[in-house]
């Protein structure tokens, strides 16, 4: 009996402690999620467009710690019972919906290049394949720094949907110029400014 007591004594204990735990992990693991959703400006760190794949997870997991934070630190079941069944009720039909447009949507992104730029180890440009249920599209970017302040610019996006329009060939003709190439023989440079925005953005398709 006494065994019990002390048992139920520490439960008690450490209860809202655990519950503070799990609601910093959610308030943490919400912010990365938003951060990874706000990260398609252009100049973005690339460790955050990263994040952009791990959304979902990411809302689960913080959707568990909610939850579990609710169930530990209200102790009357006239709060935690109804807080409890709202967020499931509205964050479990949201995030299966995220996944149900992504998988829908979002198609599948393949890294079809990267190279350096000639004498520069902190500048690359990295071409990808992006497939879907609509035409396929290779985009070109590139990626200038040290991780992980490493960030991302957009040079060209390439749209399969006639076949001369698709990326035949992307090559640095300089440290600071790429030169990407189309199946139609279409031939557009971009410079590279010192850091490591282009002076434009070629669309094609």
């Amino acid at each position: 009996m006494i065994h019990i007591v002390r048992g139920i004594m520490n439960y008690m204990r450490y209860r809202r402690p655990s519950a503070f735990l799990l609601l910093t992990v959610a308030v943490i693991l919400g912010i990365t999620a938003v951060a990874g959703l706000e990260s398609g400006d252009e100049g973005a760190l690339v460790l955050l467009i990263g994040i952009r794949e791990y959304v979902l997870l990411l809302g689960w997991l913080a959707l568990a710690a909610l939850t579990g934070a609710v169930l530990l630190g209200l102790t009357k079941s006239s709060l935690r019972v109804p807080l409890v069944t709202t967020l499931l009720v509205t964050g479990a039909p949201t995030l299966l919906l995220g996944g149900f447009v992504s998988a829908a949507f979002g198609g599948s992104d393949e890294e079809v290049r990267t190279d350096s730029a000639p004498g520069r180890g902190d500048r690359q440009l990295l071409v990808v394949a992006r497939s879907g249920f609509l035409d396929p599209v290779w985009c070109v970017y590139v990626d200038q720094g040290k991780p992980p302040l490493e960030r991302r610019w957009s040079v060209g996006c390439f749209n399969g949907d006639a076949e001369g329009n698709a990326l035949s060939q992307t090559v640095w003709t300089a440290p600071d110029r790429i030169r990407m190439t189309t199946e139609g023989g279409a031939v557009h440079e971009v410079t590279i400014a010192p850091g490591g925005r282009p002076d434009r953005v070629v669309s094609v398709g």
